[in-house]
């Protein structure tokens, strides 16, 4: 888990990337907070139900910004029951969660580092992620990461999260997407 910073003190993003597929979700906030973060937490435990989330999260890795100072408030739901397990990389040292780091360049592709996210929708970067999350990758032996989601953890769980398969033809990877 991470998160992507447009402007500084502006809406920014984050993300969650699944290391067995490469699939990775971005979520719009209005403030880089810890209510914040929690508060998608708490949405996607809502959404898919305990059984799934803690299949799907059963350990969350981040940095240690500010952003995820509150590990129990993640870990818990709000009957006080283990959901997942937070663990922090340690301090200047990226390269431990380097998967993710790789997926935001692809966001970088559609949304340049420094540009604001002031004028972005969630249904907007739902589209962005869709379109990241069908791009064929090499790794992943020429497959997308919403193909190997799906036949790992089902297409109902995508169905869920609200992804939705972009045909390979119709794959924007640049700022015209969200124009």
């Amino acid at each position: 888990m991470d998160s992507v910073i447009g402007r500084i003190g502006g809406k920014c993003l984050l993300t969650i990337h699944f290391v067995d597929t490469s699939l990775m979700l971005a979520f719009l906030r209005d403030f880089n907070t810890s209510a914040s973060v929690i508060q998608i937490i708490n949405l996607l435990d809502k959404i898919l139900g305990y059984e799934t989330f803690s299949q799907l999260f059963p350990v969350i890795l981040t940095d240690n910004g500010s952003e995820f100072s509150a590990p129990m408030a993640l870990e818990k739901d709000a009957d006080g029951i283990r959901r997942c397990r937070v663990f922090y990389c340690d301090p200047s040292s990226p390269f431990q969660k380097g998967a993710i780091e790789n997926n935001h360049e692809l966001i970088r592709r559609i949304i340049p580092k420094g540009k604001s996210f002031g004028g972005l929708s969630q249904p907007q970067i739902q589209l962005m992620m869709d379109h990241i999350n069908s791009y064929n990758r090499k790794k992943l032996n020429g497959k997308s990461p919403h193909d190997l989601f799906s036949f790992l953890h089902g297409p109902e769980t995508l169905q869920k999260l609200g992804a939705t398969k972009i045909a390979p033809n119709e794959i924007i990877l640049s700022p015209s997407l969200l124009k």
